[in-house]
């Protein structure tokens, strides 16, 4: 289910790069302190590239990852890779370190590859929110009612319904 879910979000920030323009993705926003759609869905992708890159690694550096600047600013460019990681992203379950540069450059945690996809996902859905405010101001967008929404909040939200 986790790998179903992760699949589910890739293929939601596709159907969103399919309707922008590069124009649009390019956009700088007020509503996002200036930032563009484009730096927004470059991070996500970054992050979960730097899982599914370092995975037989084994260790897993957030911190250290390309900032590749054309995953900002071609759209094309950011669904091909999006594209390639959904084939990459059904991997066993092993442990994995992550290090992190909160203390020095040195310190590792351990962790494992489903943990670190959990987090990739609420990582996408906290993006998302983001990018959904951007996009009041491009009403001809369509995106499903899910999107950045986080699984226990949709969850909720269909207990109060009922």
């Amino acid at each position: 289910m986790l790998i179903e879910s992760i699949k589910i979000n890739l293929n939601e920030n596709i159907a969103l790069l399919r309707q922008l323009t590069n124009d649009e993705f390019t956009q700088k926003n007020p509503e996002l302190s200036n930032a563009t759609i484009g730096e927004h869905m470059r991070h996500i992708i970054e992050l979960i590239g730097c899982l599914l890159e370092n995975y037989d690694l084994g260790i897993i550096n957030y911190d250290d990852r390309k900032r590749d600047l054309l995953l900002q600013t071609d759209k094309n460019e950011a669904i091909t890779i999006i594209q390639k990681y959904l084939v990459a992203i059904e991997k066993p379950n092993k442990k994995l370190s992550l290090a992190y540069n909160y203390f020095s450059s040195s310190e590792l945690l351990e962790t494992n590859y489903f943990r670190e996809l959990v987090y990739n996902l609420e990582h996408s859905i906290h993006h998302q929110a983001l990018i959904k405010v951007a996009l009041h101001n491009l009403p001809h967008i369509k995106i499903s009612n899910s999107f950045g929404v986080a699984p226990s909040t949709i969850e909720f939200r269909k207990q109060c319904a009922q």
